[in-house]
């Protein structure tokens, strides 16, 4: 795969990055357009991240996948979803068929920006983010 200097140094350094703060890669896939790689954090937050070459951020992400049968109670919790994301500073999409409905969370990062402490914040928030809306939407908290 043929990368321009800037694409190959913004996986370089988001790569270091990652892995001073801890967290382990795994699953890359290069494109030719962009770069992306899932990681894991012993905190138990996991996910992925995407680096396009046209775009100018890091993009972080969290999938949450429900049965469609649970829709109503996936309805029902969205507002509070939403409001989690908002708080935290991440955003949303949802996507359903007739077998599943995902939730995906995500946060950016400005390549302009990206350091060793703004990635640290941002994947803290992130994290938070994720954990709370897990609870929101966990079947166990009735």
């Amino acid at each position: 795969m043929k990368y321009s200097k800037i694409m190959k140094e913004r996986i370089r350094r988001v790569q270091v990055l990652f892995k001073e703060l801890g967290y382990d890669l795994f699953d890359e896939e290069r494109l030719e357009e962009s770069y992306s790689t899932a990681f894991v954090h012993s905190n138990g937050l996991q996910g992925m991240f995407f680096i396009e070459k046209e775009n100018r951020f890091l993009e972080v992400v969290y999938n949450l996948t429900f049965s469609s049968q649970l829709a109503e109670f996936v309805q029902h919790k969205m507002p509070e979803v939403f409001e989690t994301c908002f708080e935290y500073g991440c955003y949303m999409s949802t996507f359903a068929d007739e077998y599943a409905i995902n939730i995906s969370l995500f946060s950016k990062v400005y390549f302009s920006g990206l350091n060793y402490y703004s990635l640290k914040d941002t994947m803290a928030d992130f994290y938070r983010c994720s954990t709370s809306v897990k609870e929101l939407v966990s079947l166990t908290n009735g």
